[in-house]
């Protein structure tokens, strides 16, 4: 009987990587307690090759995607997932507290930067946009602990005024 040569190719692959894995306990004992290259083990391992379709490889005219290629923008309602994870958090200590503002500047950009890639377009979201903006106008560039301190309450009123106006729109983050 001849075996065609899809077959025997998955069966050269599936039975070394059968081995590895037998092997790969933290003593190098088969954690199966079967010696794999025992008929049973070998002949299941070239039974699950046969079941594998065969890999083939890309045609040569295909594209694969460039090292500097940008990736897709973040969508709206994993950026507002990060900025209602900080809901329950607040300033506790100073270290913390540091933390936690920074965190909630970091999410707020995220969510900006969503908004205006969203497939929406920027003015679906006029007033967080907005808010956002007047917010960064307020910090300016000095991203330290100290300013963000003493913004703290433009910083998490911001978020809370956001959270409000996502709530009233559910299609947006949902």
């Amino acid at each position: 009987m001849r075996i065609p040569r899809p077959v025997r190719a998955a069966a050269l692959v599936a039975l070394p990587a059968a081995l590895l894995v037998a092997c790969s306990s933290a003593d190098g004992v088969p954690e199966t307690g079967e010696n794999p290259t025992a008929g049973a083990g070998a002949a299941a391992a070239t039974e699950q090759a046969t079941r594998q379709p065969s890999v083939t490889a890309a045609p040569e005219n295909a594209t694969a995607p460039s090292a500097g290629a940008t990736p897709p923008p973040e969508k709206v309602r994993d950026a507002f997932a990060g900025l209602q994870a900080t809901l329950d958090d607040g300033c506790t200590t100073e270290g913390q507290c540091a933390y936690f503002l920074g965190r909630v500047h970091d999410e707020l950009e995220r969510l900006d930067g969503a908004m205006k890639a969203d497939p929406k377009g920027p003015g679906h979201f006029p007033e967080p946009i907005a808010w956002i903006a007047g917010l960064r106008t307020a910090i300016g560039d000095d991203h330290s602990y100290a300013n963000l301190k003493a913004h703290q309450g433009e910083l998490v009123g911001t978020r809370d005024r956001i959270n409000t106006w996502m709530q009233d729109h559910p299609d947006d983050y949902r």
